[in-house]
């Protein structure tokens, strides 16, 4: 049965991660499963480096090349300590996406479009990443600077699974709890993962269930269904829609988040439920 085609950013990501994205994960997984097991100490490197590789397979040297442009420039901005000056720079950052000029050279540096977003989106999401650390480095007092060097910047902004699309954590969190020595336990990791596997089946199943059958983006694409239903029908439809938008972020957080507990962190909490919630502030943080 064919599948409603309108919702781009699940086709594009699920394409992704079959493709390359969970490969890459899996990867990432053994790194920190390796380093953690062997040298503990030096886990935050490995997996830098890890992140860099990952970076230079998926989007190329010159990716690469502009993702480390961004953080040295952020980091160098943040030296000034001043808050103001920093949203000023994220804004700057960001809005270089926009350029014609520099999207169009960008787009010559891939053979497809969707190689071109994954770069696009990607450094959308590293500019987050850059703001929180710099804003933090300008809140710390001196004696807490030695934690915030640009060493630890790259460890934050090419941490593999929230490379991409996130979830958002902040530079203080995300220090605190990879500099905070855990017991390793591999029957304990191994049951993580398993139960994280099969929830997060769950969700793709429901999620894939949706979109074959359902086809609420589709319908809200063509105005004479919309205009010939009732009131209560268009309601539903509404709720469908936000239902499987919360379906979907859980299968596209979920991933990142189980790969973080794996890695000895506490990931920020899954979406909340839209048929519990009055107000959709929560949903965008």
């Amino acid at each position: 049965m064919p599948q409603d085609p309108m919702d781009f950013e699940w086709s594009y990501w699920i394409e992704w991660g079959r493709e390359h994205i969970l490969w890459v994960l899996a990867g990432h997984l053994l790194v920190s499963q390796m380093s953690r097991l062997l040298v503990e100490k030096y886990k935050p490197w490995c997996l830098m480096v890890y992140g860099m590789a990952a970076c230079w397979l998926l989007l190329g040297v010159k990716g690469l090349a502009v993702i480390l442009l961004y953080a040295t420039i952020s980091f160098a901005v943040a030296q000034f300590q001043m808050s103001l000056l920093t949203w000023f720079c994220s804004l700057v950052l960001l809005s270089t996406l926009r350029i014609p000029a520099v999207e169009e050279a960008k787009r010559k540096w891939y053979d497809t479009e969707n190689e071109y977003y994954l770069l696009l989106f990607t450094v959308s999401v590293r500019c987050l990443f850059c703001t929180s650390f710099s804003l933090e480095y300008c809140w710390h007092g001196p004696a807490q600077k030695s934690s915030h060097s640009f060493l630890w910047m790259l460890a934050y902004v090419f941490y593999y699974p929230m490379f991409h699309n996130g979830p958002l954590m902040n530079f203080d969190e995300f220090s605190k709890q990879m500099r905070s020595q855990e017991a390793f336990s591999l029957k304990t990791n191994l049951s993580i993962l398993i139960v994280g596997i099969i929830r997060i089946f769950f969700w793709w199943c429901l999620a894939e269930l949706m979109i074959h059958l359902m086809y609420i983006h589709a319908l809200y694409g063509s105005a004479p269904p919309l205009e010939a239903a009732s009131y209560w029908a268009l309601g539903g439809l509404a709720l469908a829609q936000v239902l499987f938008f919360y379906v979907k972020y859980l299968v596209l957080y979920g991933v990142p988040a189980l790969i973080l507990r794996m890695d000895g962190l506490k990931p920020p909490a899954l979406p909340c439920c839209v048929s519990l919630m009055h107000s959709f502030t929560k949903m965008w943080r």
